[in-house]
């Protein structure tokens, strides 16, 4: 049973490395990448992009880690449908095509134009800062950044033509690779236009829909823990209906406190969730890794997020090890 942490390119160093598998993390996600295909970096060839991972896992080896995991966004030029979207699409191909070379299984993504939303951070304990969204404060100030998103306007049904277009072409290039495309949750999970652009991945139902748009496993669900809570479901309930679909490609095994309108990500040992319950349901259904914390509240005085990180990775062990027990801390 394994952990997994991620790191943005621009910390991938020996000094990161070394603190993860410190604190007890297997797994490397590299998030974000240098990656044209990802609209935030230079390398945008097949050969250029495998170098990099090549690189990139050798050093995660060199600390007893394995390069598991990329992140990409989709970018606009996908997700709203634009003239360009197939040399995106083809870039993509590319990538999943480094990422197999690299030994990578999974890629993560999304599919919105608009990123996410939040508002006034909630102040908790230990004068902790809580990623907040409240969704009154937020239409009230709709005006502040409304301009910053009249080129993104797109409907409900464009939206499903677009992500329908997208994996019709990515799905069979990824089951190729043997690389499984991990779609996270929007967040917040509202199913409305926020932003003048329709969000189509916000409910347990969407998910559905976009696995019956090309079945297969490699088009499955980043489950992250925290966006399902703010759906407003019942998470065990949840992790059993797309676990024994065998659709969790990995789990953000992260709590909150709250709803879709209004919640706080706090930390993983206090919000909503019984966290041994979901831990012990994983098992149920036959998940076997790996959970990530994926991100946790800023602590006061923290040294670029290390206290979180250690915080967080110790009670995901903590729970690993009262659920599947010790002997699941292997490596491959």
């Amino acid at each position: 049973m394994f952990i997994q942490d991620q790191l943005s390119h621009a910390l991938l160093n020996d000094d990161n490395l070394a603190y993860f598998k410190a604190i007890g993390v297997d797994y490397l996600t590299i998030n974000p990448l240098p990656f044209a295909a990802d609209n935030k970096g230079a390398l945008a060839t097949r050969d250029e992009m495998t170098e990099y991972l090549k690189s990139a896992s050798n050093l995660a080896k060199k600390h007893e880690l394995q390069l598991m995991n990329v992140a990409l966004e989709g970018p606009d030029e996908i997700t709203l449908g634009r003239p360009n979207r197939d040399s995106k699409i083809e870039q993509w191909k590319d990538a999943l095509a480094a990422l197999a070379s690299a030994g990578v299984k999974t890629l993560g993504y999304n599919f919105k134009p608009i990123g996410n939303f939040r508002t006034t951070s909630t102040v908790g304990r230990g004068g902790a800062h809580y990623s907040t969204f409240d969704y009154k404060e937020w239409k009230n100030t709709e005006f502040e950044w409304g301009p910053a998103f009249r080129d993104k306007q797109i409907d409900e049904r464009g939206m499903w033509e677009n992500i329908s277009y997208f994996l019709e072409r990515i799905i069979p290039v990824a089951e190729e690779c043997d690389i499984r495309m991990a779609l996270h949750p929007d967040d917040p999970p509202i199913p409305e236009a926020m932003g003048g652009a329709a969000r189509i991945v916000s409910t347990l139902d969407q998910y559905e829909k976009i696995f019956s748009l090309v079945p297969s496993q490699c088009n499955a669900m980043l489950f992250c823990q925290g966006c399902v809570t703010e759906m407003g479901v019942d998470v065990v309930d949840s992790i059993r209906r797309v676990g024994r679909q065998g659709k969790i490609a990995y789990v953000h095994f992260r709590n909150v406190r709250g709803s879709r309108t209004h919640f706080e990500e706090v930390f993983v040992d206090e919000g909503d969730v019984d966290m041994l319950r979901a831990m012990q349901t994983y098992k149920a259904v036959g998940f076997a890794g790996p959970f990530m914390m994926d991100h946790t509240p800023s602590i006061p005085g923290d040294r670029q997020g290390r206290e979180g990180h250690a915080l967080a990775t110790g009670f995901i062990r903590a729970m690993i090890q009262a659920v599947y027990g010790r002997n699941s801390e292997t490596t491959e």
